[in-house]
């Protein structure tokens, strides 16, 4: 297919190209020999009146104009991916999809567990890809790398359909044992005693760091950072340390482990979860179906704020 003297197929192999910034790399992906693709640039190359890859060195580099290209035709191809090509008459009980999500681990145990449950029954053939937040969890969003993203407001991408699914507050957990703590935690102990804390990315971000230090003008003192959730319960047995996290990843993990949740020493805004998608699939009848699972999931699960007005 061509549109104003541009073949259509060659849009693809523009955002591999692209990409990879490599013939060799990108040939292996399209399924072509170097030659053939080399081809293929020279013929991008004449239409853009754009050189879109100059040899640097030993390794080639896209030109500013290609780079500006990069988006526009990666939505391009995603509309098409989601528009044109999807089906209009789908069966959950035989696709076989394949589906990437970002999400915590704190979000497949309270929420996406029971997910995956539900949908094992309603789709058995369906599999799902579960990836950790990250520094580029935005961008693989935008490139449409992923299908869902699971996270708190703050994380909501602009130009992206997003839905509210659940609210969450915090609480602190202590040893069972930490005769320094009651039922009530001081601002002053919750400032001196150790803390547990998790970090995410490269720069190891504290989950909840710049609350503190924006309302109280303080740090608190971290002791141990952890890269996961699941795991702040567990780095507090046996220690006089204490751990701010999720009411209800705190109270699955009380019953298990030597732990008390006490209330936090100051209010903190609610926690809101969103499911977030690339507006290319906002129709996707695989994909909208998928968001009303997810959905309905996030409706039975018991919310605490609901049962302490």
């Amino acid at each position: 297919m061509r549109y104003n003297h541009l073949d259509l197929n060659l849009l693809a192999a523009l955002d591999v190209l692209i990409e990879e910034q490599s013939i060799t790399r990108a040939a292996a992906r399209l399924h072509m020999t170097q030659s053939a693709t080399s081809g293929v640039l020279s013929r991008l190359r004449a239409f853009f009146d754009d050189d879109l890859l100059v040899k640097v060195g030993h390794k080639m580099q896209a030109t500013p104009y290609a780079l500006e290209l990069a988006e526009p035709v990666r939505e391009v191809l995603l509309t098409i991916r989601s528009s044109i090509t999807a089906k209009p008459v789908f069966d959950p009980s035989t696709s076989t999809r394949h589906f990437r999500l970002v999400t915590s681990d704190y979000l497949i145990t309270v929420l996406f567990a029971q997910v995956i449950q539900l949908i094992r029954q309603r789709a058995p053939h369906i599999t799902f890809e579960l990836l950790v937040p990250g520094d580029t969890t935005g961008e693989m969003l935008v490139n449409g790398e992923v299908d869902i993203v699971i996270l708190p407001d703050h994380f909501v991408f602009e130009g992206h359909p997003s839905q509210l699914l659940f609210e969450e507050e915090h609480v602190c957990v202590v040893c069972r044992d930490n005769a320094l703590v009651g039922d009530v935690l001081t601002f002053e102990q919750y400032v001196e005693m150790g803390h547990v804390s998790v970090g995410f990315g490269r720069n190891r971000m504290l989950s909840i760091e710049d609350f503190f230090v924006s309302q109280y003008g303080f740090k608190r003192r971290i002791e141990v950072v952890t890269s996961d959730f699941n795991t702040l319960p567990q780095l507090i047995v046996g220690t006089p340390r204490i751990a701010t996290m999720h009411r209800r990843l705190a109270e699955l993990a009380a019953r298990n482990l030597a732990l008390r949740i006490v209330p936090t020493p100051v209010k903190m805004p609610v926690m809101r979860e969103f499911m977030i998608w690339h507006r290319s699939v906002d129709r996707d009848p695989m994909h909208r179906w998928l968001r009303e699972q997810i959905s309905e999931i996030s409706r039975m699960v018991d919310s605490p704020l609901q049962q302490n007005p």
